[in-house]
């Protein structure tokens, strides 16, 4: 019987184009196999011997004849591309409409209303790299003081302050005054406070970022568990992506290394429930700046570790590894990629070396853990718990 299930999002890191990924100008993105490539071949043993090879051979990881884990890889049945819906369809939300982007800019109606709410003028309001728009306009925001808002090919309405200029919690007040405009037609995602800090020529993104999502639009698995009285421990940016809702505890993070310490921390305190991470710096540090070389390094350092959590899973303990959506740190684009995710499923109680193979949909996993738990779930997905049960 299981007790605890512990997911594990490496986010961004997919393994394919979708086959609409055309749509999206992605073709030829695969996040995993061509960082892989970029640097001459990946070190991911303990990934290796789940099974990750067996989705999809890369340079350095190959297939297992008897993988320890189960292993295939799922489709995003949502329109789109974002972290925000990646998520929500892993715990049974599938969208039928994407959120609204904003190419050319967010209108007048947004941020008129904007700037009357916080009584200041904003800078920017176009697409941009955050790292780039600071130090586009870092500088003119030392002068004025007014905030930089700016927006990408996601779905999201960015702020960025110096937090010598404008203090942090004056920051995500005025990224909640957003949020209150930001609702309807102009329902973004996420609207995300981008904190920085030092002089002109030398400005850095501090680790205070903080999104505040649109709530989910229907019931999760997170709010279906946490009904039932099952814990469920949001690590990470959890919280942020779900509105807040569905979980029992929250614990936020600095970056990989520290979600990974609070994991371990929190499965030595939580014997059952459901423990539900997101590794971030994937996405935000590595993939939306091309860095394959520092994304490899990211996917070594988090295989490494990875035996800490291993060793931490107990009989009645289950551990799902997969992503949200990709980021491909070898194209030319800065942006998410629409792609498939990998799924590793490992636990001692249950079947080892299944192919599971092309899911349909992110939403087979919550499906799942509302079936290992003997909640009702929600209407999307299709469990793979009877192909790996005992």
């Amino acid at each position: 019987m299981i007790e605890r299930v512990v997911v594990i999002i490496l986010d961004a890191c997919g393994i394919g184009e979708l086959p609409d990924a055309h749509l999206y100008g992605d073709e030829g993105s695969n996040t995993i196999k061509n960082t892989a490539k970029a640097v001459g071949g990946l070190k991911l043993p303990n990934l290796e011997r789940l099974g990750l090879g067996n989705i999809e051979q890369f340079s350095g990881v190959n297939p297992e004849t008897k993988a320890l884990g189960n292993y295939g890889k799922m489709a995003e049945l949502s329109p789109g591309k974002d972290s925000t819906s990646g998520h929500w369809e892993i715990m049974g939300v599938v969208l039928k409409r994407p959120f609204p982007v904003y190419p050319e800019g967010f209108p007048a109606e947004i941020i008129e209303p904007f700037e009357k709410t916080i009584s200041s003028r904003i800078l920017g309001n176009k697409p941009a790299s955050g790292t780039e728009i600071i130090k586009e306009l870092g500088e003119e925001h030392l002068r004025t003081h007014n905030p930089i808002v700016y927006t990408s090919a996601d779905s999201v309405f960015q702020i960025a302050a110096h937090e010598e200029i404008i203090p942090v919690d004056r920051l995500y007040e005025m990224c909640i005054k957003a949020r209150n405009i930001l609702t309807g037609e102009h329902g973004v995602a996420r609207v995300i406070a981008r904190p920085f800090v030092g002089k002109p020529g030398s400005f850095k993104r501090t680790e205070r970022r903080k999104d505040f999502s649109l709530p989910p639009p229907e019931e999760t698995v997170l709010d279906i568990l946490k009904e039932q009285g099952i814990p469920v421990i949001g690590i990470g940016k959890i919280e942020d992506l779900f509105g807040g809702r569905g979980l029992t505890e929250s614990i936020h993070t600095k970056n990989n290394s520290d979600g990974v310490d609070k994991l371990v921390r929190a499965m030595k305190r939580f014997e059952k429930g459901l423990l539900f991470i997101n590794l971030i710096d994937f996405d935000m540090l590595w993939g939306h700046r091309n860095n394959p070389q520092a994304f490899a390094s990211g996917l070594e350092d988090f295989d490494q570790r990875l035996p800490e959590v291993l060793n931490l899973l107990r009989s009645e303990d289950l551990l799902i590894i997969t992503a949200d959506h990709g980021c491909d740190p070898t194209t030319p684009s800065t942006d998410h990629s629409r792609e498939y995710v990998p799924l590793l499923v490992y636990g001692k109680p249950i079947r080892s070396n299944i192919n599971l193979g092309i899911r349909k949909s992110f939403s087979d996993v919550g499906k799942t853990i509302a079936e290992i738990f003997k909640v009702s779930g929600t209407k999307n997905g299709e469990s793979f718990w009877s192909e790996i049960k005992t």
